[in-house]
């Protein structure tokens, strides 16, 4: 039987994920901290069992991002993904059958807010605040882990829609309590809470990251439907061409505006108050989260997956909340 490894398998997308190797005849690992895991971070004997043979390793491992971005929850989010990825690539390099697939979490945060067009593979990161950062010292481990034997790919995942995810929860929630409009930026007090790594090192920034831009709820929001995720994850291991970067993303993004609205229709609500920077920072104090994760702007394309075939099953928005909304049960 094929075995493949999830480490922090505990997210929404690891369980779909090992469901779906389960459902496919595979025997399932599950790497992590909680009572749920097989085998625990730090127990390298346990790691070495697990991989060794091993058809394909999966690390979805890291802090969510969905909290206040203080100087104790910044470096959990940087070490939580760094030091987890350092300790797979360690395992990896002594084995003798290391895993053929190593595919690493990453984000599409990695790229900077854009609404002009949309970021492949092929551009190039900025070193600009945080979140960017984050994703390029991730991506930097991955890289740097000695494994010649093993395909490495950097999975730039965008917001995944599911019917038991809490991001979905979340917007739905907004659009059927009159809350689905857009969300607006403007001005705000100046915080450092988004400036880069650079800046722990004593290194001057060059711009705000928490200055406002004015997109005017024209911010972009890339996604992809939690299926689509899945079987895009199952592509990559079966298609030997894929290395480095893939962008896990629908084929189409939309405008916050448009957003909003589609959910308007999903849950068939006849209007949507718009919610303004002003109004949003308060809020996202108490509820213990960042606005600029409403208001970044995130515009990728699926430019490896489709320049290899991949056939996504949700591929517009209004199809795939439809789609949600059902499994749900609402």
């Amino acid at each position: 039987m094929e075995r493949a490894v999830i480490a922090g398998a505990s997210g929404f997308m690891g369980r779909h994920l090992a469901a779906a190797y389960r459902e496919a005849g595979r025997e399932v690992v599950l790497i992590g901290r909680g009572s749920g895991s097989d085998v625990h971070w730090g127990d390298a004997d346990g790691l070495r069992r697990a991989l060794d043979g091993a058809s394909v390793l999966v690390n979805l491992a890291g802090r969510t991002v969905d909290c206040r971005y203080t100087e104790a929850n910044r470096r959990e989010i940087l070490d939580s993904r760094i030091d987890t990825t350092r300790e797979l690539g360690r395992v990896i390099a002594e084995l003798d059958a290391p895993p053929p697939v190593w595919m690493n979490a990453s984000t599409a945060t990695i790229y900077p807010a854009i609404t002009a067009a949309a970021h492949t593979e092929g551009d190039r990161t900025t070193r600009f605040g945080f979140s960017e950062q984050v994703a390029q010292a991730w991506e930097a481990e991955l890289a740097a882990s000695p494994a010649p034997a093993t395909r490495k790919i950097a999975l730039r995942t965008t917001i995944a829609l599911g019917p038991d995810s809490d991001a979905t929860t979340m917007l739905l929630g907004l659009a059927r309590f009159g809350l689905g409009g857009p969300q607006i930026d403007g001005w705000w007090f100046p915080h450092d809470r988004y400036r880069g790594l650079s800046d722990s090192r004593g290194t001057p920034f060059a711009k705000d990251p928490s200055r406002p831009r004015t997109s005017g709820g024209r911010q972009m929001f890339s996604w992809i439907h939690i299926d689509d995720a899945v079987a895009a994850i199952r592509h990559i291991e079966a298609t030997e061409s894929i290395s480095g970067p893939v962008n896990l993303a629908a084929p189409e993004a939309v405008t916050n505006v448009e957003l909003m609205r589609a959910l308007r229709r999903t849950v068939g609500a006849r209007i949507g108050l718009p919610a303004f920077r002003w109004m949003l920072e308060p809020t996202m104090r108490v509820l213990g989260t960042e606005s600029e994760l409403v208001l970044k702007s995130r515009w990728v394309a699926p430019g490896v997956l489709e320049e290899t075939g991949f056939a996504f099953a949700h591929p517009r928005l209004d199809e795939a909340l439809a789609d949600i909304w059902e499994r749900r049960g609402a």
